[in-house]
């Protein structure tokens, strides 16, 4: 299995070079891996003492966050060494200024493996989620080298749990603890004889309070609610707006609408506001003369976060695709929360549904019907409210969780 595994990797890896001129993605994952071992002796020296944490994308990089910067809270001196595998991460974080080196990883060959880490010398590593590189694991246990997985969550479809699995449970137990998110991910681990496993939570929750406490304030949404309630689509797709919209050209009265569309470009933009029978206006062309218009879309990036606190109803896009996007950042303020069908992995979309601090749609008729409820009755509305935010207090904690274990083994090693 350890030669098919290497066998797949240069084969994944001489694709991604074969389709880099006529994909823009691979373009850029080959781009970035080039020259990675100067770039690392350009910022890590061999006397530096550091910690080395690895995210897949940018999701995982949010999970990981509040982990990142408890680690440089509590010890300034220590470097951080960054990497990510997709460009949707390296490329918008590569800037991130609490990590000191910031790197793609290069690929999991036994030879950039062993230079990699001759390289970077971490005192411990922190992969998050569910990242299983088999040389680069079985390096870090040959030498020593602790290993962690922070916000693990685990299936029964995969491959660890199978009868073919031994390969894949092999590298599992090379850590040196795995902090998992759920019961359901304790538990298949421990059916399966593992014993390195804690059950810590979800960082994202962390994250997300953190968020809401740097929430800036935004005046031009405050000036188009008014004294109105606002419900506020975040990160829209195509099939949420339709659906939305429709409601919003039967009902515009009901609501302020706010649309957060995920791609801002100008052709989906012009989409959106073709789609709608009301006035509109952009967040960058708004005014006070602009204030009355019935729906305000935002066509910036990174304000989406710190504007839930201006609604009373969230929608979060992507439902109606490959998944769902982050329904945590609008359940802290409070609010309840609306998404689409395709959410049934995302475990708090699930756990939000039964507390009763949000509601599925697919269609024009059950969105219609969710929202009737929640602006109509309002004990309902308030007990949607109280339940999204509970859910949000009693599920942080992880990232303390996680530093109280790791700072016992091995922040100790690194003051002595």
């Amino acid at each position: 299995m350890k030669v098919l595994y290497n066998i797949g990797i240069l084969i994944f890896s001489a694709l991604a070079y074969l389709i880099s001129p006529f994909n823009f993605k691979a373009s850029l994952w080959v781009k970035g891996r080039k020259k990675w071992a100067e770039r690392i002796k350009d910022t890590i020296k061999p006397e530096d003492r550091t910690v080395w944490i690895h995210c897949a994308s940018l999701g995982e990089f949010e999970q990981g966050r509040p982990v990142i910067e408890a680690i440089k809270k509590e010890m300034p001196d220590l470097k951080i060494v960054l990497t990510f595998f997709s460009p949707s991460g390296y490329e918008i974080r590569k800037n991130y200024p609490n990590a000191d080196c910031i790197s793609y990883l290069p690929a999991d060959t036994p030879e950039n493996v062993a230079k990699f880490i001759s390289l970077v010398n971490p005192q411990f590593v922190i992969f998050v989620k569910y990242e299983f590189w088999n040389n680069y694991i079985s390096l870090l246990y040959k030498s020593n080298i602790p290993l962690y997985l922070i916000s693990a969550i685990f299936r029964p479809e995969q491959h660890f749990f199978k009868w073919y699995g031994s390969f894949f449970r092999g590298m599992l137990k090379k850590f040196e603890r795995i902090f998992v998110q759920d019961q359901r991910s304790f538990d298949l681990l421990s059916e399966i004889g593992m014993e390195n496993i804690s059950l810590a939570g979800d960082t994202r929750f962390d994250r997300v309070i953190q968020i809401a406490g740097t929430a800036k304030d935004i005046p031009q949404l405050e000036q188009f609610r008014g004294d109105e309630k606002m419900f506020l689509a975040g990160s829209s797709w195509k099939q949420d707006e339709e659906i939305i919209a429709q409601y919003i050209n039967k009902f515009p009265g009901r609501m302020k609408w706010v649309f957060a569309p995920h791609e801002i470009d100008k052709p989906n933009i012009e989409r959106l506001v073709k789609l709608l029978k009301v006035s509109v206006v952009r967040f960058s062309e708004f005014n006070e003369d602009s204030a009355d218009a019935r729906v305000l879309i935002i066509d910036n990036i990174g304000m989406l976060s710190s504007a839930y606190k201006y609604a009373y109803i969230a929608a979060i896009g992507g439902g109606f695709g490959k998944g769902i996007h982050n329904i945590l950042e609008p359940a802290c303020w409070g609010i309840p929360v609306l998404f689409g069908p395709r959410h049934e992995k995302f475990r708090e979309a699930v756990d939000l549904i039964n507390e009763n601090g949000a509601m599925t749609f697919d269609s024009f008729g059950n969105f219609s019907n969710i929202l009737d409820k929640w602006l109509e009755d309002e004990p309902f509305y308030l007990k949607s409210a109280k339940a999204a935010v509970v859910y949000i207090n009693k599920n942080t904690g992880a990232t303390g969780k996680i530093m109280q274990e790791v700072s016992q083994k091995d922040m100790n090693k690194l003051h002595s």
